[in-house]
């Protein structure tokens, strides 16, 4: 077994090379990435379950880059996406149940908002952190979010807005939500947002950053 494998695809991960293709970083240009070295580790006998811990420690690493104002969103993105790569690798064994996720993550723009950037980035980091995500996609309004928390029962719920004059909108979701399922647990976010306005609709948490709701969603699976 080629012992270099996990730290070639973490490497990858946290510095966003997705694959042979990418151009990006120029320093890894014309090298495997994320994609190859996730596909060359399964071949290898290395057990998913490894390979996941090993996204999973990049991304923290990405995670507190992003916390520390190291790097930006953009490049965010493409270590989200670079895992997004190596996680195709391993969905057949989630499909299989011989890897177990932490849980289900619902999550979706609200109603009225049509952004998606900061929700497919949170959705990227939660998958690889080791949720199984379920998005719902932008303009969601009240009942898709409460038939896919019929459709998943126990899952957590992510609610994003960017914009002052729909994040009002958040409100009556978490309402239907927890008026069909008392119990769901429901975190919310962007721009606009606060904790304190989190609180006063009746969220149960406040992501700033994605790694806030990474840590928060680990601390409710434990």
């Amino acid at each position: 077994m080629n012992q270099e494998l996990l730290p070639q695809l973490s490497e990858c991960v946290e510095f966003g090379k997705i694959n042979l293709a990418s151009p990006y970083p120029p320093a890894m240009k014309g090298k495997p990435g994320a994609d190859e070295y996730a596909q060359q580790a399964i071949e290898e006998g290395i057990t998913p379950n490894d390979i996941l811990d090993e996204l999973i420690g990049a991304m923290n690493k990405v995670g507190q880059k992003f916390s520390e104002n190291k790097i930006f969103v953009p490049q965010m993105l493409l270590s989200a996406k670079a895992m997004n790569a190596a996680m195709m690798h391993l969905k057949p064994f989630f499909m299989s149940g011989a890897v177990q996720r932490k849980g289900v993550f619902i999550i979706g723009t609200v109603f009225g908002d049509l952004h998606d950037i900061g929700k497919n980035l949170v959705s990227m980091m939660i998958e690889g952190a080791g949720w199984e995500v379920i998005d719902l996609g932008i303009d969601v309004k009240a009942d898709k979010f409460v038939e896919a928390i019929q459709q998943h029962p126990g899952a957590v719920v992510g609610i994003s807005a960017l914009l002052t004059t729909t994040m009002v909108n958040i409100k009556p979701v978490i309402e239907a939500v927890k008026t069909t399922s008392a119990n769901t647990r429901i975190i919310v976010g962007g721009a606009p947002l606060s904790a304190e306005f989190a609180q006063s609709i009746g969220a149960d948490a406040y992501g700033r950053t994605p790694q806030d709701s990474i840590k928060w969603l680990d601390s409710i699976s434990n």
